[in-house]
């Protein structure tokens, strides 16, 4: 009995000596400060569910300080500023799941959080750390949505696209400090309707890693589609636009077709990252099709109602 509680005593410090040390700023600027301070050895801590999940997968290991964001003011909230939707990212998926502003102004966004894990987790994830984990189901939603990520760096504010973030992730000294969605199209006529769409697959119904992720935003008109964004993502694979779908799109109406010529374009465009889960053309076709399915529905949901 001695032999075994002095075991687990070692084992108790060792715990102890391998966690790390935990900061608690209370402004952006001083948890920029920190992480400057310590560079590799420390990271940001959000809701800290991808973080506990990185560690006990051996996917990531333990720093040796960890930047508790939980107390930094002016990070939580959904807000407006002009035109302009501005998200903190420390609000948690749970809060934008429920915002009645994200319902209006965004609601492939709500659509994309309603799909991530199951409520405990994003009673605590937050929006930030699924933006910045890149591959986030949130991220697609956000390209097509056209957003845009306000970031410290040190005491220097930097504004970068979802997109541009996506295809090439920021310096990790950054701090995510908002996420802003854009208002209605500039230029877009009063009669300009805006429809959109979010699709998940996954391996299993719920509480479930994605396969792919699509996102689609746009404005029709009485002469056709005026404006475009299409995002495909899932599992591991970095989102991206669909340029080549949404420039067939623009200024048509979608028929048999056209969205034959769309699921082609996603078909051929879009470049899924292998893993053991599923085939790689199973994913693009899936993709395809999730597309191709969206807007037919939106565009005959439309004429039946015309």
């Amino acid at each position: 009995m001695r032999r075994e509680g002095e075991r687990e005593m070692a084992m108790s410090q060792e715990e102890l000596l391998r966690s790390p040390a935990v900061w608690q700023p209370r402004s952006p600027e001083e948890a920029a400060s920190m992480k400057t301070a310590f560079g590799p050895d420390a990271v940001y801590a959000a809701g800290s569910t991808l973080l506990r999940t990185q560690w006990e997968a051996g996917t990531a290991t333990m720093p040796r300080h960890l930047i508790d964001l939980g107390r930094v003011a002016g990070l939580k909230g959904i807000t407006e500023d002009g035109a302009e939707t501005v998200i903190g990212p420390m609000t948690t998926l749970t809060e934008c799941r429920t915002s009645e502003r994200l319902a209006e102004s965004a609601p492939i966004l709500v659509e994309a959080v309603k799909a991530i894990a199951g409520w405990s987790v994003r009673n605590l994830a937050t929006l930030g750390g699924n933006v910045v984990f890149r591959v986030g189901d949130s991220v697609p939603a956000l390209i097509a949505l056209n957003a845009s990520l306000e970031w410290l760096e040190g005491s220097r504010r930097v504004r970068t696209s979802a997109e541009e973030w996506a295809a090439a992730p920021s310096s990790a000294s950054r701090l995510l400090t908002s996420i802003r969605i854009p208002g209605g199209e500039a230029g877009a006529r009063a009669n300009a309707k805006r429809f959109c769409a979010y699709h998940k697959v996954g391996r299993r119904e719920a509480f479930t890693p994605s396969l792919v992720t699509i996102a689609i935003q746009g404005t029709r008109e009485e002469d056709g589609i005026s404006s475009i964004r299409i995002a495909a993502g899932g599992g591991q694979t970095t989102p991206v636009r669909m340029t080549r779908a949404e420039e067939l799109l623009l200024g048509g109406r979608p028929d048999a077709n056209l969205l034959q010529a769309v699921y082609e374009a996603v078909l051929e465009q879009y470049e899924p990252k292998t893993d053991p889960f599923a085939a790689d053309l199973y994913r693009k076709q899936t993709a395809a099709n999730l597309v191709a399915a969206a807007l037919w529905t939106q565009f005959r949901d439309s004429a039946s109602k015309g």
